[in-house]
Protein backbone atom coordinates (compact mmCIF):
# COMPACT_ATOMS: atom_id res chain seq x y z
CA UNK A 1 0.00 0.00 0.00
CA UNK A 2 1.28 3.48 -0.70
CA UNK A 3 1.96 6.00 1.83
CA UNK A 4 0.56 8.78 1.88
CA UNK A 5 0.87 12.46 3.72
CA UNK A 6 -1.71 14.90 4.62
CA UNK A 7 -0.74 18.89 3.35
CA UNK A 8 -2.97 21.11 5.40
CA UNK A 9 -3.13 25.18 5.27
CA UNK A 10 -3.36 25.72 9.15
CA UNK A 11 -5.03 28.74 9.24
CA UNK A 12 -7.40 28.15 6.83
CA UNK A 13 -8.93 24.65 8.01
CA UNK A 14 -7.90 23.05 4.81
CA UNK A 15 -6.17 19.61 3.93
CA UNK A 16 -5.82 17.60 1.08
CA UNK A 17 -4.22 13.78 1.16
CA UNK A 18 -1.43 12.83 -1.23
CA UNK A 19 0.43 9.85 -2.21
CA UNK A 20 3.78 9.21 -2.45
CA UNK A 21 5.56 8.24 -5.81
CA UNK A 22 7.79 5.76 -4.46
CA UNK A 23 9.09 4.22 -7.67
CA UNK A 24 9.31 7.42 -9.34
CA UNK A 25 11.55 8.86 -6.92
CA UNK A 26 12.53 6.52 -4.09
CA UNK A 27 15.20 9.00 -2.41
CA UNK A 28 13.29 12.24 -2.29
CA UNK A 29 10.37 9.67 -0.64
CA UNK A 30 12.27 8.81 1.90
CA UNK A 31 14.07 11.70 2.41
CA UNK A 32 10.70 13.58 2.71
CA UNK A 33 9.10 11.01 4.40
CA UNK A 34 12.04 10.28 7.25
CA UNK A 35 11.57 14.22 8.11
CA UNK A 36 7.79 14.51 8.53
CA UNK A 37 6.41 16.64 9.43
CA UNK A 38 7.47 19.56 8.48
CA UNK A 39 5.64 22.84 8.71
CA UNK A 40 6.34 26.67 7.72
CA UNK A 41 5.27 30.07 7.17
CA UNK A 42 3.26 29.48 3.70
CA UNK A 43 5.23 31.56 0.44
CA UNK A 44 3.14 31.82 -3.08
CA UNK A 45 5.21 31.33 -6.27
CA UNK A 46 6.25 34.51 -8.04
CA UNK A 47 7.44 32.67 -11.46
CA UNK A 48 5.80 29.41 -11.28
CA UNK A 49 2.29 30.45 -11.44
CA UNK A 50 0.29 28.24 -9.57
CA UNK A 51 2.78 27.27 -6.76
CA UNK A 52 2.38 27.62 -3.04
CA UNK A 53 5.64 26.66 -0.31
CA UNK A 54 7.26 26.34 2.13
CA UNK A 55 11.00 26.56 2.89
CA UNK A 56 13.40 24.55 5.27
CA UNK A 57 17.20 23.99 6.18
CA UNK A 58 17.89 20.21 4.76
CA UNK A 59 17.53 17.77 6.58
CA UNK A 60 18.24 14.37 4.65
CA UNK A 61 21.24 12.75 5.97
CA UNK A 62 21.88 13.27 2.23
CA UNK A 63 20.55 15.05 -0.74
CA UNK A 64 18.29 12.71 -2.98
CA UNK A 65 19.71 14.43 -6.03
CA UNK A 66 17.52 14.60 -9.16
CA UNK A 67 14.75 12.37 -9.80
CA UNK A 68 11.32 12.47 -11.66
CA UNK A 69 12.29 15.94 -12.40
CA UNK A 70 9.57 18.69 -14.28
CA UNK A 71 9.13 22.15 -15.14
CA UNK A 72 6.04 21.30 -16.12
CA UNK A 73 3.98 20.23 -13.06
CA UNK A 74 0.29 20.25 -13.07
CA UNK A 75 -2.89 20.63 -10.66
CA UNK A 76 -2.12 18.34 -7.11
CA UNK A 77 1.83 18.07 -7.81
CA UNK A 78 3.97 17.98 -4.98
CA UNK A 79 7.67 18.84 -5.76
CA UNK A 80 10.97 19.09 -3.56
CA UNK A 81 13.75 21.46 -4.61
CA UNK A 82 16.91 21.97 -3.04
CA UNK A 83 18.47 25.60 -3.67
CA UNK A 84 22.29 25.44 -3.10
CA UNK A 85 24.33 27.43 -0.93
CA UNK A 86 23.61 31.49 -1.93
CA UNK A 87 20.64 30.62 -4.30
CA UNK A 88 18.19 32.77 -4.98
CA UNK A 89 16.13 33.57 -1.79
CA UNK A 90 14.27 36.37 0.43
CA UNK A 91 16.43 38.51 2.59
CA UNK A 92 14.91 36.59 5.51
CA UNK A 93 16.47 33.42 4.05
CA UNK A 94 19.57 34.77 2.91
CA UNK A 95 21.82 33.98 5.65
CA UNK A 96 20.30 30.33 6.27
CA UNK A 97 20.72 29.84 2.26
CA UNK A 98 24.24 30.83 1.91
CA UNK A 99 25.91 28.61 4.81
CA UNK A 100 23.70 25.07 3.46
CA UNK A 101 21.17 25.52 0.97
CA UNK A 102 17.63 25.49 1.53
CA UNK A 103 14.93 22.60 0.64
CA UNK A 104 11.55 23.86 -1.22
CA UNK A 105 8.37 21.88 -0.61
CA UNK A 106 6.12 23.10 -3.23
CA UNK A 107 2.50 22.35 -4.23
CA UNK A 108 0.42 23.12 -7.07
CA UNK A 109 -2.40 23.61 -7.19
CA UNK A 110 -3.72 24.87 -10.73
CA UNK A 111 -2.94 24.48 -14.47
CA UNK A 112 0.05 26.32 -16.89
CA UNK A 113 2.60 26.51 -14.29
CA UNK A 114 5.97 26.63 -15.67
CA UNK A 115 9.49 26.41 -13.92
CA UNK A 116 11.51 29.21 -14.80
CA UNK A 117 13.59 31.49 -12.80
CA UNK A 118 16.20 34.06 -12.99
CA UNK A 119 18.79 31.26 -13.88
CA UNK A 120 16.66 29.09 -16.29
CA UNK A 121 15.17 26.12 -15.86
CA UNK A 122 14.59 24.75 -12.52
CA UNK A 123 13.11 21.00 -12.42
CA UNK A 124 11.91 19.98 -9.54
CA UNK A 125 11.47 16.21 -8.49
CA UNK A 126 7.80 15.40 -8.34
CA UNK A 127 7.84 13.08 -5.11
CA UNK A 128 3.83 13.05 -4.40
CA UNK A 129 0.42 13.69 -5.98
CA UNK A 130 -2.44 14.87 -4.61
CA UNK A 131 -5.62 11.70 -4.46
CA UNK A 132 -8.10 13.65 -1.86
CA UNK A 133 -9.36 17.05 -1.92
CA UNK A 134 -8.03 18.93 -4.47
CA UNK A 135 -10.33 21.51 -5.41
CA UNK A 136 -11.00 22.78 -1.58
CA UNK A 137 -6.90 23.04 -1.16
CA UNK A 138 -6.80 25.05 -4.60
CA UNK A 139 -9.66 26.99 -3.47
CA UNK A 140 -8.00 27.74 -0.23
CA UNK A 141 -4.65 28.52 -2.26
CA UNK A 142 -5.86 30.96 -4.78
CA UNK A 143 -7.50 32.50 -1.36
CA UNK A 144 -3.57 32.99 -0.22
CA UNK A 145 -2.47 34.35 -3.67
CA UNK A 146 -5.50 36.76 -3.72
CA UNK A 147 -5.80 38.03 0.03
CA UNK A 148 -1.98 37.05 1.47
CA UNK A 149 -0.26 34.63 3.97
CA UNK A 150 0.10 36.31 6.75
CA UNK A 151 0.38 33.82 9.40
CA UNK A 152 -0.77 31.20 7.50
CA UNK A 153 1.39 28.08 8.40
CA UNK A 154 1.54 24.91 5.52
CA UNK A 155 2.37 21.57 7.24
CA UNK A 156 3.32 18.35 5.78
CA UNK A 157 2.52 14.98 7.81
CA UNK A 158 2.39 11.34 7.62
CA UNK A 159 -1.03 10.71 7.43
CA UNK A 160 -2.29 8.75 10.07
CA UNK A 161 -2.35 4.84 9.37
CA UNK A 162 -0.20 5.23 6.44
Amino acid sequence: MPRKIEVVLEQRGVRAVAELLEEEAPKTCEAVWNALPQTGGVHHAKWANNEIYILTPPFAPEEPGRENGTVFPIPGDLLYFFIPPGGPVSAEWREQCAATGLIDLAIFYGRNNYLHGPEGHMPGNLFATITEGLKEFAAACQDVFRNGMEGERLTFRRLPGS
